[in-house]
């Protein structure tokens, strides 16, 4: 409740300075230039002295011709290419990208482990007439296999097993 009465004082102090004008009055089919605006109809007297006077506001007309804003670094017919390529043995990250672009005309691929083991490779291109077109493969897991040699039958010499052998120093 206080904020609503806020609100309607802040009004109130807003119409009685004057900032919020009356309605435009004009006659009906007259120019533009000719319309005029009346001053407030207020029904309580004006201070006999004020301790500001409000400047009246200027607006100045639009340029007739907006500037235009031009790119200087516009190139109509761009190119590059980059590539890059991850491969860390200590937590299995394997992925890699390559991509070039000559005009409107991209082509590129990426690949990647997914967490199942496989291999995703997307080949991709991009151009105005065709749009973006995506071919991707699927390599499956491939296991590492480790190389087990066969047994080897050794023999030994049975090994008697009796009281450890130490002796006691004496440092002197």
């Amino acid at each position: 409740m206080a904020f609503k009465l806020v609100v309607f004082a802040a009004l109130v102090a807003v119409a009685k300075a004057g900032v919020i004008g009356a309605p435009a009055v004009y006659a009906p089919g007259a120019p533009l230039a000719a319309r005029a605006y009346a001053a407030p109809a207020l029904g309580y007297a004006a201070p006999l002295a004020r301790a500001y006077a409000p400047a009246p506001l200027a607006y100045a007309a639009a340029p007739a011709v907006a500037k235009v804003a031009v790119d200087t670094d516009f190139d109509p017919h761009p190119q590059y290419s980059y590539s890059y390529d991850i491969q860390d043995a200590l937590t299995g990250d394997s992925k890699g990208q390559t991509e070039t672009r000559d005009g409107d005309v991209v082509q590129g691929a990426y690949s990647l482990v997914e967490p199942d083991g496989t291999r995703r490779t997307v080949e991709y291109t991009a151009d105005p007439v065709n749009g973006f077109n995506a071919v991707v493969h699927r390599e499956p897991a491939v296991a590492a296999v480790a190389k087990v040699a066969a047994p080897v039958a050794v023999a030994h010499a049975p090994v008697a097993y009796g009281a450890p052998a130490y002796a006691k120093a004496y440092y002197g």
